[in-house]
């Protein structure tokens, strides 16, 4: 990661908002509209044709950007687990017919490939869902078995991950039957999780009290690498490491928390072999000694609470490993548990434990807050 100048102090909650001209904080804060937005869709009905349906499939055809992320951390989350075959595709495959329900999603209404996708399963007889703007050569593939999703709440491209995610189980929760359908979230509490993230991610709030802020604090100027301790978790710190290129400008890496680990083990030998482990800032002259060395790689891994202990396992050959969380309290035992400076209690309503999905969403809502926070403090 490139170093960052610090621009802007992150506890001067003026100096923030003032220097937010484009509007990221605002647009990061938005997830829980956005996912209030696609249940208010579903209450009106827009989704009835597939109520009580049991497809044969359910296939998504995404376009580029965070639809295609939002796919693939459904699946990994969810996909072995449904009572429904559920297919990630870069266009409506050939086998599509009457028994299968397709969803198209992009954020480019002039896509061809997305067109040409809705276009083809509703020739096929396939029941199909657009999640995309109702405009250009999309708005123009119409038919009794198109159903529309369109964006309700402007956000910037880079934090429509949620609105993808929400249409998305909104779909599969019309046509779920079964128990399986309670590995669904409910649409409006995840909105409330996320409105409540964003509460607590808003620039009135002190670094000690703001996850996100204290992200970004632990980010700058370091070396860091994401990763996950499941496939979904990985999947959120690709679209971390995704979202921070593109805000900031700030290089971070995302891998399997295996390859992680490996790579944090061989980087802590190279720097026991040198001299690095013998350098004291305080008595360091860059004139005369150099410049110092740099920081070790600080590894943040996206973990939910179930997995925390055997990850922590996992890590303990790793230096200066953290553990991203998010946790479902009662609000009268809400706030700051002890140890990393990046595990942050989420006191929440409803359960006392968040699901794969639940936890996802609040973790990949508090990356989209640190990059916009990263970009005010100077970017890359």
């Amino acid at each position: 990661m490139t170093a960052v100048s610090s621009l802007v102090d992150l506890d001067d909650a003026d100096a923030l908002i003032a220097a937010d001209r484009e509007g990221a904080l605002r647009s990061a804060a938005l997830a829980g509209a956005q996912v209030r937005a696609v249940a208010t869709a579903v209450d009106e009905a827009v989704l009835s044709r597939l109520a009580d349906l049991r497809p044969r499939s359910v296939v998504i055809v995404t376009g580029d950007g965070r639809s295609s992320r939002a796919a693939s951390l459904l699946v990994a989350a969810l996909g072995d687990r449904l009572g429904v075959p559920l297919v990630r595709s870069t266009g409506t495959p050939p086998w599509i017919g009457p028994l299968d329900v397709v969803v198209v999603a992009g954020d480019d209404a002039g896509d061809p490939r997305l067109a040409e996708s809705v276009d083809a399963a509703a020739r096929r007889g396939a029941e199909v869902v657009v999640v995309a703007p109702e405009e250009g050569p999309l708005r123009a593939v119409r038919g009794a078995r198109v159903m529309w999703l369109p964006p309700r709440v402007a956000v910037r491209d880079h934090n429509a991950l949620m609105r993808y995610l929400a249409a998305f189980v909104a779909v599969l929760g019309a046509v779920a039957g079964g128990s399986w359908k309670t590995l669904l979230p409910n649409l409006s509490r995840l909105a409330d999780l996320l409105d409540a993230e964003a509460v607590r991610n808003s620039p009135s709030n002190e670094v000690f009290h703001n996850p996100a802020k204290a992200l970004a604090s632990g980010m700058n100027g370091r070396q860091v690498v994401l990763s996950g301790s499941s496939a979904a978790a990985v999947e959120v710190a690709r679209h971390g490491s995704e979202v921070l290129l593109r805000v900031a400008g700030v290089l971070v890496g995302a891998g399997e928390l295996g390859d992680v680990i490996a790579a944090s083990v061989r980087a802590r030998t190279a720097e026991s072999a040198g001299t690095a482990k013998t350098f004291d800032s305080f008595f360091h002259d860059e004139q005369l000694d150099g410049p110092p060395p740099a920081l070790p790689m600080r590894v943040i891994v996206v973990a939910s609470d179930v997995d925390r202990a055997m990850t922590e396992r996992r890590l303990a050959g790793v230096t200066e490993p953290e553990l991203l969380l998010a946790e479902s309290t009662d609000a009268l035992f809400g706030g700051a548990r002890p140890g990393s400076e990046l595990d942050i209690t989420v006191a929440s309503p409803g359960p006392a434990t968040l699901s794969v999905l639940d936890t996802m969403s609040v973790l990949a809502t508090r990356l989209d807050t640190t990059a916009a926070y990263l970009l005010l403090m100077g970017g890359s």
